[in-house]
């Protein structure tokens, strides 16, 4: 699930994308964010979807072996074992997952191609070899053999990866996200009744995230000409023009949260954008922006415009 540094990078990415645009209707930003934080559902579920589509083609595979020119024993016996793994079928007749493959349209979500060679590498390895000789088939060892195609193919073969990467424009950004979304869903599948298991959530709690997210985003710009102000009052001896826009983002973000969001500790609001900073910005931005953030921190909480409220944030 996206947790609040994650719901953090989508809204700077949107206020990046708001800053470059001549289009400044705020409405149109708030419905990329929303979009941006659904795609990375559509992701999870596309991913859910593959897994099935590999199970899929065993039945394809089964049949085009056996229609070979001059099949042998095994063409004419393939082993489908995979077409109804305890998990796929849990998968397919999981009611949240059938709704999502309906929102999304996953009957046209992958090439077949990419199935196939998805497949074909797992034919030749030798967990899927164990797999079809084990007679284990209770659900935890059955979820081993697909927690396998995930990991040690989907994730791991480049080909694959470019795919993703050309299908959803945020891949590379939230592949850790998905991650750890697939990691709870083999988590959560315990029961063999489908309709018991669930889901990964989209967050902990998005109808207050939702809020959050787009709070913070009519703020910034709502406020910007005074956190602008803020801001270069405390970078006087820099050049305007180089000091990195998605640092001047991020403090404003973060003034934002400090002035705005009595619920957030301040500690957690600097050290969230320092965090992003050393990942999304220039190697010494999160040093920049620690050092004018203090700064900054410190005249707007003298001149008692930060207030917290709640247990332990009163300051």
């Amino acid at each position: 699930m996206l947790n609040r540094r994650q719901l953090r990078v989508k809204v700077l990415q949107v206020l990046y994308a708001y800053q470059a645009s001549e289009d400044k209707v705020v409405k149109t930003f708030e419905k990329k964010l929303l979009e941006s934080v659904d795609e990375v559902y559509e992701m999870y579920i596309s991913l859910l979807g593959l897994l099935v589509n590999v199970a899929d083609y065993v039945l394809v595979d089964a049949d085009e072996r056996a229609n070979k020119h001059r099949p042998d024993e095994t063409d004419l016996h393939a082993n489908t074992k995979l077409n109804t793994n305890k998990f796929i079928q849990l998968l397919r007749d999981n009611p949240a997952y059938q709704a999502g493959a309906q929102k999304y349209a996953l009957e046209y979500s992958f090439d077949r191609e990419v199935i196939k060679d998805i497949f074909n590498i797992l034919k030749s390895s030798e967990a899927y070899e164990a797999y079809l000789l084990s007679e284990d088939t209770t659900l935890r060892s059955e979820k081993d053999i697909i927690k396998y195609i995930f990991k040690k193919i989907i994730r791991k073969t480049p080909g694959i990866e470019q795919v993703f990467e050309e299908k959803f424009i945020n891949w590379s950004v939230d592949k850790d996200v998905l991650e750890a979304m697939m990691a709870k869903t083999f988590s959560n599948f315990q029961s063999e009744v489908a309709k018991e298991n669930k889901l990964a959530l989209i967050s902990a709690s998005w109808s207050e995230d939702r809020d959050y997210i787009l709070d913070l985003t009519r703020r910034v710009i709502t406020f910007d000409q005074e956190f602008q102000k803020y801001i270069a009052d405390k970078t006087e001896k820099w050049d305007a023009e180089r000091i990195a826009v998605i640092d001047i983002l991020l403090m404003k973000m973060a003034i934002s949260e400090l002035v705005h969001f009595p619920e957030i500790p301040v500690k957690v609001t600097m050290n969230e954008y320092i965090e992003i900073a050393k990942e999304f910005s220039t190697p010494k931005s999160n040093l920049f922006i620690n050092g004018i953030l203090d700064k900054i921190m410190l005249d707007l909480r003298a001149a008692g415009k930060i207030r917290k409220t709640g247990r332990g944030l009163i300051e």
